[in-house]
């Protein structure tokens, strides 16, 4: 007796798109839509920018990314007076506000634009001075 393999699908063998609609779907690396507009969109570019209108979508720079540091806490600035430091001035450091987590147990003169009552209240307990550039 002979063993008999299922014949191979001779479905749509003679056609272009195989039932996948146009000729460029199904081609292995995914349907790529409209990449390459070519001759259908390219061409009216110039026209557009002949008539000093930019196509549509976004152009340039949408936002200029905000420069943000954390506020400081008392807790780092104890370190720096562990090492001898008797001044710290943050707001050349770029830190905007002093807050009050952590104790202090030397005195130590700080600027900085911003405090929170904590942490003026134990910088002053400590017998240091909380500076605020600017102000009298």
């Amino acid at each position: 007796m002979v063993v008999r393999r299922q014949k191979k699908s001779r479905r749509q063998r003679g056609k272009t798109t195989y039932g996948w609609g146009f000729t460029k779907r199904h081609r292995g690396k995914g349907h790529k839509g409209t990449s390459g507009g070519g001759k259908r969109g390219a061409h009216r570019e110039s026209s557009f920018y002949a008539k000093g209108i930019e196509p549509i979508g976004k152009h340039g720079i949408q936002f200029k990314p905000r420069v943000y540091k954390a506020p400081e806490n008392l807790i780092t600035i104890e370190e720096l007076d562990k090492r001898f430091v008797n001044e710290v001035d943050l707001a050349k450091l770029g830190y905007t506000k002093v807050l009050g987590t952590g104790k202090l147990t030397h005195k130590i003169k700080v600027t900085c634009a911003n405090f929170s009552d904590s942490a003026k209240e134990k910088i002053k307990a400590a017998g240091g001075e909380a500076i605020v550039p600017g102000a009298k």
